[in-house]
């Protein structure tokens, strides 16, 4: 999507191998990798999901405690540019916490998340699954799918796609070669949380681009069972429009290691503007 001449102009933005530069005390500001694929001058929600949970997991951290579910509500644009982040504890306890994290940039709220903590114990006893595994990306050959996107995140990523992929429904895989935060190495869980969002990009029923249709999130649900590992995101997707311009994008998640998590995201779908 190119950029008209009512939209405002790009501000101005770290460079490097990274999505963000740290600015301190919880200030960051974002690289051309995180730009958004809607328009030039907003951030791609995937990497803001990853620089919320990178201040997330930072909170009062506990060895015994894991991230079981975290989700976020888009508010408004989230800005290319300066932003900051606050955190803070909601509902602590012994077993069980909930935790907030608030992207504010402009002056603006722009995404706020919660994020349930669980205390983890054995559980190999009665453990169990009834998502079942795809094909792994090392199987897999390059995916031109996600090409018709623009923006600087996705040009950053590298696909891999299933046999079997059609408008609605599809397996690919992706990963990235940046660090979140510019001189700090990404865990796996912030790496892949980083990019759960491209879930409504990588089988959209409608084909981005002039004359069609636009179907943008407002939140992004994310349940895990597991600890996800390794550097590879699998999303096993699929997209549902209803009649009142409304839609659903649903996935399975997987790592190397088979599927490990959910993911919901409502939609608004809609017209592009000045079709």
């Amino acid at each position: 999507m190119s950029q008209t001449a009512t939209e405002p102009d790009l501000p101005e933005l770290a460079v490097g191998d990274f999505y963000y530069q740290p600015l301190g005390n919880g200030h960051y500001r974002s690289t051309v990798h995180a730009q958004g694929a809607w328009n030039p001058h907003e951030q791609h929600m995937a990497p803001a999901t990853g620089i919320l949970v990178h201040e997330m997991e930072k909170f009062q951290p506990r060895e015994e405690m894991r991230m079981a579910r975290i989700s976020l509500d888009i508010h408004g644009i989230i800005h290319a540019g300066d932003f900051e982040i606050k955190t803070r504890m909601i509902r602590p306890g012994r077993t069980i916490e909930l935790i907030e994290g608030e992207m504010i940039s402009q002056g603006r709220t722009c995404v706020v998340a919660r994020g349930w903590r669980l205390k983890t114990s054995d559980s190999t006893a009665v453990a169990a699954l009834e998502d079942t595994e795809v094909t792994h990306p090392e199987e897999l050959v390059a995916f031109e799918g996600m090409t018709p996107w623009p923006g600087g995140y996705i040009r950053g990523l590298e696909f891999r796609g299933a046999n079997g992929h059609r408008p609605g429904k599809g397996v690919v895989w992706m990963r990235n070669h940046f660090e979140m935060v510019q001189g700090i190495q990404s865990p796996d869980f912030v790496r892949l949380m980083g990019m759960v969002d491209t879930a409504n990009g990588v089988a959209p029923r409608v084909a981005p681009g002039p004359g069609s249709w636009m179907f943008p999130n407002v939140d992004l649900q994310i349940h895990m069972y597991r600890a996800p590992v390794g550097e590879w995101l699998g999303i096993e997707a699929q997209q549902t429009y209803g009649t009142d311009g409304i839609g659903l994008t649903s996935a399975v998640l997987h790592d190397i290691n088979g599927p490990f998590g959910r993911t919901e995201q409502i939609l608004t779908v809609r017209p592009l503007p000045g079709q």
